[in-house]
C-alpha cells in the first residue's frame, strides 16, 4: 500500500506507517507530490502549510494522486491554518470527519470520484513568471514568494561587485545570485537552499554557465565547497513556522567554514537577532555597514 507523507510532524503526532513516501518540497530527497501518477495512491498524510495558495495547491495534488475513495488526513496546528482546513477541504468536494488534539485540527476525507476545483487550485498555486520579481520565475510557499524580502533589498543596496568563487546560502529563488552574477569578475557560484520549488525556479533564473544549483540544507553541507572567495546570505531564522535563532548561527558558521582566509561574507539580518558573538567566534573583522527598517547589513571577513 502506498502512502504519501507530506511534511514532518511532531513525534507521536500522527501514525506514519512504515514506508511512508516524503513528498515535502523541505525535505532534500524527497519526491515531488506534483509528479507522483495520478489516481495511484492508497493514503495521504499531510501537514498542511499555513499560507492559502500554497495550502490549496498541496491539498489538490495529494488529492489528484489518490484513488478514488482513499484516505486523506490532513492537519496543521490550531493557530496556523488548522481551523480553515476544514472548509478548504469542503471546497473540494470532501466530506470532512474533524477532531482535535495537541493542538492541531485533524481533518479526514475520502477522495471523492470527482474532486471540484482541483485544477484551479494546482493553476493558483503553480510556478510563474512575477513581474514584482523582475521577471523571475517563482512559487506560493517559497519564501518571499511574490516581492523582493526588505532585508535582500538592503542586502543588494550595500551589497559591492564580488570576484571569485562564492555561494548564495539560502538562495531562495536568486534573487541576491542574479546581482552577484553581473559582476564579470565572478567565476563561480554554487547556490544551495533546502526548497526543492526555490531551486526549481532558481535553476530557470540564473541560466549562466558560472552556476550550480544544489538542494540541500545548509548546515549539512560538506567541505567539498570549500576555499570559497564569498558567501552572500540572508539566512533564516524560521524552522517549521518557529523562530529559531540557533538556524542563522548554522547557516554564519556553515559560511565561516567555506571561506577561505581573507574570504568575505555578505549577510542580512533582522536587527534583533544575536548573530554578533557567532560572527566575532567565527571572523577576524565584522563591520556592520548599515541599519535600518529594523535590518542590519554586515561584512564579515575571514
Amino acid at each position: 500500500m502506498t502512502v504519501l507523507l507530506y511534511g514532518l510532524p511532531a513525534p507521536g503526532l500522527v501514525d506514519v506507517p512504515a514506508g511512508a513516501v516524503q513528498v515535502s518540497p523541505l525535505v532534500p530527497g524527497s519526491d515531488d507530490l506534483a509528479a507522483w501518477p495520478e489516481a495511484s495512491a492508497h493514503r495521504a498524510l499531510v501537514l498542511a502549510p499555513g499560507g492559502t495558495l500554497e495550502r490549496d495547491y498541496v491539498l489538490a495534488q495529494a488529492l489528484r494522486a489518490l484513488n478514488p475513495g482513499a484516505q486523506l488526513t490532513a492537519f496543521a496546528p490550531k493557530d496556523k491554518g488548522g481551523s480553515r482546513l476544514k472548509k478548504a477541504l469542503e471546497r473540494f468536494g470532501c466530506a470532512v470527519a474533524e477532531d482535535a488534539r495537541r493542538h492541531h485540527r485533524f481533518c479526514h476525507v475520502q477522495r471523492p470520484a470527482e474532486p471540484t476545483g482541483i485544477a484551479e487550485a494546482i493553476a493558483a498555486g503553480a510556478p510563474r513568471v512575477l513581474p514584482a520579481l523582475g521577471g523571475l520565475w517563482s512559487q506560493p510557499g517559497v519564501f518571499s514568494w511574490d516581492r523582493v524580502d526588505p532585508g535582500s533589498a538592503q542586502l543588494l543596496a550595500a551589497l559591492p561587485p564580488l570576484a571569485g568563487r562564492g555561494a548564495d546560502l539560502g538562495c531562495g529563488v536568486g534573487v541576491l545570485a542574479t546581482r552577484v552574477l553581473a559582476s564579470p569578475a565572478v567565476t563561480a557560484l554554487t547556490c544551495i537552499d533546502v526548497d526543492r520549488r526555490a531551486v526549481a525556479c532558481a535553476e530557470h533564473n540564473l541560466d549562466d554557465p558560472r552556476v550550480t544549483v544544489r538542494w540541500a540544507d545548509v548546515r549539512r553541507v560538506d567541505d567539498s565547497l570549500a576555499d570559497l572567495d564569498f558567501v552572500v546570505m540572508n539566512p533564516p531564522f524560521h524552522d517549521g513556522g518557529a523562530e529559531d535563532r540557533d538556524l542563522g548561527v548554522a547557516f554564519v558558521r556553515t559560511a565561516a567554514r567555506l571561506l577561505k582566509k581573507g574570504g568575505v561574507c555578505w549577510l542580512v539580518a533582522n536587527r534583533h537577532l544575536p548573530y554578533e558573538a557567532a560572527l566575532k567566534e567565527a571572523f577576524a573583522r565584522v563591520d556592520v555597514k548599515s541599519e535600518t527598517g529594523g535590518y542590519k547589513v554586515v561584512e564579515a571577513r575571514k
